[in-house]
């Protein structure tokens, strides 16, 4: 069975369920709303959907530099949620394209703000070795959520078509509860503090160390991540990170083909999401044992799967099904699984900046690919332009294989990432 996951990785699974439950269920309409409701060209609808995709970018880098100067990770998380719970709020009165896109961009800058200290405190509250898979089994949580919010939604359009403030009151609500959660439950862990303790404990032993004050922890420079194997993660990130199509593209992609109603579209994020609900936790397993740069790569493999089942003429069920089953192992492959590679390559103290530039990076790689992929739908069509993004995927494969090879090699340098469990009295928890 594995040694089990600490409760804190699962209260902030638990907070990124409620709080995807509230995202999602936006998201899932959003492509529609924007398109058919708003008008948009597909050109348009990749501008916005960029923004959406990469606008946190924004703040990212700040909010990892935050979470690691003050070491209050759980506290920059926390304002980063409540920005954008009150986004939810504002979408009941925004009309027009100009509100939706303010609305927006400000629930984007929350989530920059929050992921990076929120992924800290996972990294912070796990041994080195099992990082994979508490990654794997915080995603899976979050994923929970991301395939009830697109059901929500789906359920309130049955009931109610074309209500979509409803939509928004229910996102609201799940928004709160996350954030309720996390202020009440969630442990202040403070990383910095917590290491320099826990050396102090091994050198001079447990005694010692309560009748002395700990060394003054220490603090955080941006230099610390220059180091050359987390510049070719940053590349590789970036390269595959501009060849990802995104969902929304891909799912009006099949929806065209396949003439599918407005109200079964929500169903098409259920069915990633179940897939990824269902991989999460076995690939973050398997990229402990095997090497997270490996799972890292094979993932974008899975994609030129999902690209070449939404391009193709023929549709039907099992070719959609196909295409969210490929999507859904895509990102169980890499999403979790990138963060637990960037914390072992960076020392604990800018571990929130490591995993915000990361996270930096391809979000910026996506809005470019959102972009441009609006483009090339309108210069293209819809099913050429997929095939084009694949092939150039299939030759970025390699690449990214080649940037990344040794990357997880133990060097003394690096020493500093093989930390052990540092949330004390989660050791008796499980998921």
């Amino acid at each position: 069975m594995g040694t089990p996951v600490g409760s804190t990785v699962v209260l902030l699974g638990l907070v990124s369920l409620l709080t995807d439950v509230s995202s999602e269920a936006v998201s899932a309409v959003l492509p529609l709303y924007l398109t058919a409701v708003l008008g948009l060209s597909p050109l348009a609808y990749g501008f916005v959907d960029g923004l959406y995709q990469g606008v946190s970018a924004v703040v990212r880098i700040l909010g990892g530099w935050l979470s690691d100067r003050a070491d209050r990770p759980k506290w920059v998380a926390f304002a980063g949620y409540a920005l954008s719970a009150v986004t939810k709020v504002a979408l009941l009165a925004a009309q027009g394209l100009g509100a939706v896109t303010a609305v927006i961009t400000v629930d984007r800058l929350g989530k920059g703000l929050r992921t990076a200290p929120r992924d800290a405190l996972i990294a912070a509250s796990t041994p080195a070795a099992t990082l994979g898979r508490a990654f794997g089994v915080h995603r899976a949580l979050d994923t929970t959520g991301a395939a009830i919010g697109p059901l929500l939604a789906f359920a309130i359009l049955w009931l109610v078509p074309g209500d979509y403030s409803a939509v928004f009151v229910a996102s609201l609500a799940a928004a709160v509860m996350g954030l309720a959660l996390l202020l009440l439950l969630v442990p202040d862990l403070r990383p910095r503090r917590d290491r320099t303790t826990t050396a102090a404990n091994a050198s001079s032993g447990a005694a010692a160390a309560r009748t002395a004050p700990a060394a003054a922890p220490t603090p955080p420079s941006l230099r610390l991540l220059r180091h050359a194997r987390f510049g070719r993660l940053m590349l590789a990130a970036a390269v595959l990170g501009v060849l990802t199509i995104s969902d929304g593209f891909l799912y009006l992609s099949l929806a065209r083909r396949d003439d599918l109603a407005a109200t079964w579209f929500p169903l098409l994020f259920v069915g990633t999401n179940v897939a990824y609900l269902a991989l999460a936790v076995p690939l973050g397993r398997l990229s402990d044992r095997w090497g997270r740069a490996r799972v890292l790569v094979g993932g974008h493999v899975l994609l030129v799967g999902a690209y070449l089942c939404a391009a193709g003429p023929v549709g039907g069920l099992p070719a959609t099904l196909a295409c969210l089953f490929l999507l859904g192992a895509f990102y169980a492959a890499t999403d979790g699984v990138l963060a637990a590679l960037t914390s072992t390559l960076v020392p604990p103290e800018v571990r929130a900046s490591g995993i915000a530039t990361t996270q930096t990076v391809v979000a910026a790689a996506r809005f470019a690919s959102s972009v441009g992929f609006g483009s090339l739908w309108l210069w293209l069509g819809r099913g050429p332009a997929v095939y084009a993004v694949a092939a150039a995927l299939v030759v970025a494969v390699p690449l990214a294989w080649w940037l990344l090879r040794g990357v997880e090699r133990p060097t003394p340098d690096l020493a500093y990432a093989a930390v052990g469990p540092r949330d004390v009295g989660d050791a008796g928890a499980g998921a």
